[in-house]
């Protein structure tokens, strides 16, 4: 991530609830917007794997222990979202959650350990089972590790 430009990453579409959403949490260091709908959520940066450039996205997020988990669910759409597509093509990542930016490694669970995870994910988000329940692919469930 250190060697595309960061501070002026590709957000979501201008005047979309996403990029108004991301615009808060940038503004106020995620003291307005960490905790949207009632959840905590943090801002991935990804490199984007046709451009090149980095790409941030607000998500929804858990932890577990050190770990930050989120859920690749775009509401039940049948294709994985973009900031997933690109992680699965570069796992290195550039993580915020309140001012606090840090790099990480993200990584899909595993079969073996995404049902403990992903209890806890729609303990914070229970609409993650109606996505799941509404398309044919296996909804992701990501683990980010700081390195």
């Amino acid at each position: 991530m250190t060697d595309i430009d960061v501070d002026h990453p590709l957000d979501p579409p201008a005047g979309s609830w996403q990029e108004e959403h991301l615009s808060r949490y940038v503004r106020t260091g995620g003291e307005d917007g960490h905790i949207w709908n009632g959840a905590p959520t943090l801002l991935l940066t990804t490199r984007d794997r046709e451009l090149g450039r980095a790409r941030r996205t607000g998500l929804i997020y858990g932890r577990d222990g050190d770990r930050y988990l989120v859920v690749a669910s775009a509401g039940g759409r049948a294709e994985h979202p973009i900031w997933y597509q690109n992680l699965s093509a570069d796992p290195e990542v550039l993580v915020q959650v309140f001012d606090e930016r840090f790099p990480a490694r993200a990584r899909s669970a595993d079969p073996d350990e995404k049902p403990r995870l992903w209890q806890i994910m729609t303990g914070i988000w229970p609409a993650y089972d109606d996505y799941q329940a509404q398309t044919e692919r296996e909804i992701p469930l990501v683990i980010i590790e700081r390195v």
